[in-house]
């Protein structure tokens, strides 16, 4: 795996919605076809509004941008059409190039979204396999039935958990590998430095064993990140080789612990990810562009306690754009039910005196946070001990070596006396009065959260 993922961390992106592109022009629908579909529109170069963002990042203190689909697509961006090109609604190949270099310029690293476990239904192979049926070309890089298929009927192909608009890959055909083998190091030879391999969990591991490795004898530092939302995380990595999966358990122990003021919900996540370390760093967030606002999960004035575990946990933290300003919104499961979470963006960051105190006590809590992630740099693969817990109340230890992180979480409504072994230092939030050294002790106001440091000076 590449050294600078050990430090990276990520701003995450969705850059149609990010940009204001239009999702589904022309009566487009999230799970059909489209008259006039956004890959014929004409190009509108929306991609530099990112790139007037990139200071911010970091001035956050990241040093990665994850962007989601930026490949021509119908809808959503995940119904590719085609790997090669740029989509019109964001800009074209001048547009990304100056961007990836922006972000270089910066010392951040790029990352694609690439959807490799099905197609759009317009994308031009499976038309190919429409019009010319299984004498096409392109008849191997889909899994179709063709008993009692006539010229001009619809072919009965897999897809992708019932969406009739995403054709899924036939990911034993060795044609499908070399595509994807082509499309990876074609944008990696552009200048990106690793790639999210949505839906990950939808496909073979021995897919992605056969892939890449290939790519990695041309490309040996670049990074892949799998998106896996349930399974047995470990053997996926060990067998796949991918590098990191999203950790979606610890995700959902964060929300609800601190939602459900059930912290033992919390502690065992955090336990579970601990169990990971030893294959690999998974990739932590308290946000993305599937889920609901954790403003909205937990509420604002909980959303530093999120951080807190967020940025002193193992793993590679990301940060899901507009959550370091307290964005709130709630995803839904109907047509267009991610938009509220996909918002369009000013053209520029807000100057921070210009927003609500919330906003700007969230995006302190942040810097703070990423800075001290920063000035750890261990916590990328140390172990967490939970040292005390009860529902409202949780004190944790990560450490290694002679260097350990404390963190303590009230999300009760009354001050609290927890433990905190042998920490000395406050290295952000707020205590009641200064750490009881003697009792190894310290007390946290209502809903108050303190990250401390028990590294010896």
């Amino acid at each position: 795996m590449s050294n600078w993922a050990e430090t990276v961390m990520l701003w995450h992106v969705y850059p149609l919605g990010f940009t204001g592109a239009p999702i589904r022009p022309d009566g487009a629908d999230d799970d059909g076809q489209s008259d006039a579909g956004a890959a014929d529109q004409p190009v509108e170069h929306r991609l530099n509004r990112i790139e007037a963002w990139l200071d911010h990042v970091v001035e956050l203190g990241l040093n990665g941008l994850l962007l989601g689909p930026v490949f021509p697509s119908s809808t959503h961006g995940y119904d590719t059409v085609d790997y090669f090109r740029i989509d019109a609604r964001l800009g074209d190949d001048g547009d990304i190039d100056r961007l990836i270099a922006a972000a270089h310029d910066r010392g951040i690293r790029v990352l694609f979204d690439g959807v490799f476990n099905h197609v759009g239904r317009e994308h031009p192979a499976f038309a190919a396999l429409e019009e010319q049926g299984p004498e096409a070309d392109t008849a191997d890089l889909f899994r179709v039935r063709w008993d009692g298929w006539q010229a001009g009927e619809p072919v009965d192909a897999d897809v992708f958990e019932g969406h009739d608009a995403l054709v899924t890959l036939n990911h034993d055909s060795p044609a499908v590998a070399d595509l994807v083998v082509e499309v990876m190091t074609h944008w990696l030879g552009r200048g990106i430095d690793g790639w999210r391999l949505d839906a990950a969990y939808a496909v073979p591991s021995a897919f992605w064993a056969r892939v890449l490795p290939r790519v990695r004898a041309e490309y040996p530092e670049a990074w892949f990140l799998g998106e896996v939302i349930h399974g047995d995380a470990a053997r996926i990595v060990e067998e796949s080789t991918i590098d990191s999966l999203t950790q979606y358990e610890l995700w959902q122990g964060i929300w609800h612990g601190i939602a459900d003021r059930n912290l033992f919900e919390l502690k065992h996540a955090i336990e579970r990810n601990n169990e990971l370390l030893s294959v690999f760093a998974p990739q932590t967030f308290v946000g993305n562009h599937d889920v609901t606002r954790i403003a909205s999960a937990i509420g604002p004035d909980l959303v530093p306690h999120a951080l807190a575990v967020l940025f002193t946990v193992a793993g590679v933290p990301s940060v899901y754009a507009g959550d370091e300003y307290g964005y709130e919104a709630v995803k839904e499961e109907r047509l267009g039910g991610d938009d509220a979470v996909r918002p369009e963006f000013p053209d520029a960051p807000p100057a921070p005196d210009s927003l609500p105190e919330s906003a700007q006590h969230i995006l302190r809590t942040h810097q703070q946070l990423i800075a001290v992630r920063r000035q750890h740099p261990w916590l990328h693969r140390a172990h967490t001990d939970v040292i005390h817990i009860d529902n409202t109340a949780m004190v944790l230890r990560t450490a290694t070596g002679t260097d350990a992180v404390v963190t303590a979480l009230n999300v009760g409504d009354a001050p609290v006396t927890v433990p905190v072994a042998d920490a000395t230092r406050l290295l952000a939030g707020s205590l009641v009065d200064d750490i009881n050294r003697h009792a190894g002790e310290a007390s946290l106001p209502p809903r108050g959260w303190a990250v401390l440091s028990a590294t010896p000076a």
